[in-house]
């Protein structure tokens, strides 16, 4: 937001503030000033200067020869503006001086006469585009004058540069709203109060899309005579960095600037049957032109201006090219108005088109300032162009609401900020910027925040604003008091933290996807029916069809990353996500949270760069159950033991995942709940997901798992004695499963066993039919002598005994 330390003085007092005491007061209310700069420093030098005589050059019909008077110096400049004239009053630039735009002013000889400098016109200045002849200064202009202070360009420009959260401070009056409230100056405003009393009845507006444009005002003006704007009037636009056009769009931008409301002229013989319907766009409007003549495509999104036959304004945005006010403009229509901060913003990026107006739209306008701008626009347009307003116009306002009052404790905002201020201290403070406050009881206040002020809409808004208005470099600095206390432990963040850095010692790399995901994902994984993983959540606004429900399962996104890698030709890919899933809620509230840890393995064993002397060997579900029980170790938690909850077990295919593979599924259980699986993925499904190889994933209820009583670690000294190691080859039914027979050696009492692990499962080949060959090694040592063979002889032949007469199946000793 730019303006002129001159300008912000029209409606506040700043005697005895500099502009850069202003810069720093403002800058520590939360308005950072970006630069204090003065516009127009390039004109230095040049001077006002009153032309004395002027005649035609003896060689040439179109120069004059004019002898300018500077102060007391006279000379000779040869010109050849067609409104040069005696006793005008002109800017000159003598020798030597540079002009914008690095032109250089030397003497001349011009068709044998010399010439010592230039009469400027306005282009020359850097002004306006104006070369039609030169600048013409008010009659009576004191010549010998530097330039900059005759056209009163000499007042600095500051822009503040504003955050999103403050549409009111994208005006000047805004901008002064905040200084009277550290000068203690009272605001003065043009206009304040207006109202629309006597309606015109020349005109009709109908607003058919009331949730995009909450009002809409309009005002008609006759007898306007377009032309160019006074000088104070194209100054200031000129010094904030606008194009001045004509009196009446000249004064539309001027009231922008001032009241932070953009108002649009339409020249109202223009608009059809002298109607105003604010409407989306229709699906045969393809496209419209706006003011600076390009096509721009419409959507049936896009909130339009339209007349009785056609659209004549891209709403909030910009005016259509056959509706714009012209030299032979007499009767224009005045529009203010307050249109949705989504739809124009939606509107200015679809259409490639940002301007001064969708920026305010954008950010927000009061709603309740419609009418004070429209009628001081009025004003303006009948004083300078000469216009008489028809009646007070007209004025539809279906979004009219009003702000419930905010309760405001004086106790908690001394708390907070750490100061001592009475209840009226506050109140005056808040008062200050237009917030009215009333007592409520002896603690709180109630507040009534003012319509411009849309962003303060709760009490830590209000304290906010306290901190601001007090000052923060007056707030007292002193050291925090606390009650040292011993931080509260959380388990189950230490265990996933303990997680994330040990899965990659085995080989995984985590991965964190969106929590978003497509619901025909979740078709691709064969999910259907009363699946829990379909109660999901969808997004209102999602960003694509691909991301349009919160996950309810972690997979799809992990064989994304799958086929990613494998594009990248990885040739080893394993991979876990500990995340969030959510489920819908039945009251539709908040969702439903759960952590879940996830992970798939495919492709080789061994890594990316496995050794020469490992055989090179793709994953299986003996590696996925692997990493279930590493995992489950590393949490401390038992599986698969006499006395343990957690047990692994075959799930059977009439309740295997719709995306397993039958015959490759495991579930993890809690006594008789389910609270994990490991499962080879279907061909078919993962065809669907671009995937060739194959995959297999584990997923864990990492919320149950951590409710879990864990094992207290032991500590125990090192082993001094050797351990004796035996292997057995156990031939057995093939439906007894490998964690019955280790159950069986570590329960069978035997003193000595220190381990034992299961090395191979074979079938085929010498095995009879129904049956298999389960390898095991069991590791005995004693913790007080070294063992003897005959010791491990009478220990091993105890578990030889039990397994056979337990499972009634052969064995030899390896």
């Amino acid at each position: 937001m730019k303006f002129t330390y001159d300008w912000l003085n029209h409606y506040v007092d700043t005697e005895g503030l500099t502009p850069a005491d202003l810069a720093d007061k403002l800058t520590m209310l939360g308005l950072e000033v970006d630069s204090l700069t003065s516009p127009f420093s390039a004109l230095s030098g040049l001077k006002t200067a009153t032309v004395t005589s002027c005649k035609r050059h003896p060689d040439a019909d179109k120069l004059s020869l004019c002898q300018v008077k500077i102060g007391d110096e006279n000379l000779q400049i040869v010109c050849g503006a067609p409104n040069v004239r005696e006793g005008l009053s002109v800017v000159v630039a003598l020798p030597g001086t540079v002009l914008p735009g690095n032109f250089k002013i030397g003497k001349s000889k011009i068709r044998g006469e010399h010439s010592y400098g230039m009469i400027c016109s306005e282009k020359e200045l850097g002004l306006s585009n104006e070369h039609q002849g030169i600048m013409e200064l008010p009659e009576g202009t004191k010549d010998g004058l530097e330039c900059i202070e005759a056209l009163g360009l000499d007042s600095l420009c500051i822009d503040v540069d504003l955050t999103p959260n403050r549409p009111d401070c994208a005006s000047v009056i805004g901008i002064a709203r905040e200084v009277s409230s550290f000068v203690n100056k009272p605001l003065r405003l043009p206009v304040d109060g207006a109202e629309i009393v006597e309606e015109d009845k020349g005109f009709t507006v109908r607003i058919e899309a009331p949730d995009l444009c909450p009002r809409y005002a309009g005002k008609r003006i006759q007898n306007v005579k377009i032309g160019p704007s006074p000088w104070w009037l194209r100054r200031i636009l000129i010094s904030v960095g606008l194009r001045p056009i004509n009196n009446v769009v000249d004064v539309t931008n001027f009231v922008m600037l001032e009241y932070g409301q953009p108002l649009h002229a339409f020249d109202f013989k223009k608009l059809a049957e002298g109607r105003v319907v604010v409407r989306r766009a229709r699906a045969d409007e393809k496209s419209f032109t706006t003011l600076d003549g390009v096509a721009r495509q419409l959507d049936e999104e896009t909130l339009l201006i339209c007349d009785g036959r056609q659209p004549v304004a891209v709403a909030g945005v910009m005016g259509g090219l056959d509706s714009e006010v012209s030299a032979e403009t007499t009767e224009i229509l005045l529009e203010s108005a307050c249109f949705d901060q989504v739809s124009i913003r939606r509107s200015a990026r679809r259409l490639k088109l940002s301007t001064d107006s969708s920026y305010r739209f954008e950010r927000g306008v009061d709603p309740e300032g419609t009418i004070n701008a429209l009628e001081r626009a009025a004003q303006l347009i009948c004083e300078l162009a000469g216009g008489v307003a028809v009646a007070d116009g007209i004025d539809r306002f279906p979004g009219k609401c009003s702000a419930a009052p905010i309760s405001l404790s004086v106790a908690r905002t001394n708390t907070l900020l750490g100061i001592n201020l009475s209840a009226d201290e506050i109140a005056a403070l808040l008062q200050s910027i237009e917030i009215v406050c009333s007592k409520q009881d002896e603690d709180r206040l109630l507040a009534t925040v003012p319509s411009f002020r849309r962003d303060l809409f709760r009490e830590a808004d209000l304290i906010e604003e306290v901190a601001r208005l007090f000052g923060y470099n007056r707030i007292p600095t002193s050291l925090p008091k606390l009650n040292l206390s011993y931080p509260e432990q959380d388990p189950e963040r230490s265990k996933r933290l303990l997680l994330s850095s040990l899965l990659p010692g085995i080989g995984f790399t985590e991965v964190i996807n969106y929590s978003f995901i497509g619901a025909s994902q979740l078709s691709m994984l064969g999910i259907q029916g009363d699946d829990e993983r379909l109660q999901y959540v969808e997004l209102i606004n999602p960003l694509s069809e691909d991301q349009g429900i919160m996950r309810t399962t972690l997979l799809p996104g992990l064989l994304e990353n799958v086929k990613r890698n494998i594009n990248f030709q990885r040739p080893a890919i394993k991979l876990f996500e500990l995340g969030k899933v959510f489920f819908k809620t039945a009251d539709d509230t908040l969702p439903r949270e759960r952590h879940h840890l996830s992970g798939v393995l495919s492709g080789n064993r061994y890594g990316n760069g496995s050794p020469l002397y490992y055989k090179q060997a793709d994953v299986d579900i003996f590696d996925a159950k692997g990493c279930v029980a590493f995992i489950l170790e590393a949490m401390n938690l038992s599986f698969n033991t006499r006395d343990a909850l957690l047990h692994f077990t075959a799930i059977e295919d009439d309740q295997l995942e719709p995306f397993a593979v039958p015959g490759s599924s495991l579930g993890l259980f809690l006594q008789s709940t389910k609270i994990g699986s490991v499962e080879r993925i279907k061909e078919s499904i993962l065809r669907s997901f671009g995937i060739k190889n194959a995959v297999y994933y584990f997923d864990l209820d990492f919320d149950s798992l951590c409710r879990l009583q864990t094992e207290q670690a032991a500590f125990r000294p090192l082993p001094i004695f050797p351990f004796v190691k035996r292997d057995i080859a156990l031939l057995v039914k093939e439906d007894v499963s490998a964690g019955q027979i280790l159950e069986t050696v570590t329960g069978s009492g035997e003193k000595l066993i220190e381990q034992v692990e299961i090395f191979d499962v074979f079938q085929g080949g010498k095995v009879p039919e129904g049956h298999k060959s389960v390898g095991l090694t069991v590791t005995y040592r004693s913790t007080t002598k070294t063992l003897t063979e005959k010791n491990v002889d009478k220990s091993h032949a105890k578990v030889v005994h039990i397994l056979t007469e337990k499972f009634g199946g052969s064995f030899r000793d390896a």
